[in-house]
């Protein structure tokens, strides 16, 4: 995709990004002070994925702790799928988790959602578990998977 720019996500986006969450997550949306408070919470990373006019394409959040690093929420806007956005947002966070020292990647996906699935699939995640109706109120079973981090940064200590 041409001309996407990552950048930290800051208090200000929050706002503009709820109707993409909404539209997205349904009843399990994040509120406006869930994204807050994760944003002001140690060891995290939260991106926003823009157009080169600034117009929000994604967003994507990571949480450091301990030897793992937990994607907390990745999302890209129905208008902006399948053209590379969440495979940037990914391997950003995937980045952010090697630059903190963690040694593996965990995430929980819904069940349903083969897209991401298979992203994640083609990004070296192996499932590792299910979560029996872990999405609720829609009874949906996540799906544990884990990435393995190797090479330069993994199993650094952080300081």
């Amino acid at each position: 995709m041409s001309s996407v720019v990552l950048r930290r996500m800051r208090w200000w986006d929050v706002e503009p990004l709820l109707p993409v969450e909404a539209a997205l997550f349904g009843a399990s949306a994040w509120s406006a002070e869930t994204f807050w408070s994760e944003l002001a919470a140690p060891g995290r990373t939260y991106l926003v994925a823009e157009d080169g006019g600034g117009a929000l394409l994604g967003y994507a959040g990571l949480a450091l702790a301990g030897p793992d690093a937990d994607v907390q929420t990745l999302a890209v806007a129905a208008h902006a799928q399948r053209r590379g956005v969440g495979a940037l947002l990914l391997d950003a966070l995937v980045a952010a988790a090697r630059e903190g020292g963690a040694s593996a990647v965990l995430l929980e996906v819904r069940a349903d959602n083969e897209p991401a699935q298979a992203l994640y699939a083609a990004r070296g995640f192996e499932r590792i578990g299910v979560r029996r109706r872990y999405y609720q109120p829609e009874d949906v079973d996540a799906l544990v998977l884990r990435l393995r981090l190797t090479g330069a940064g993994a199993g650094a200590q952080r300081s």
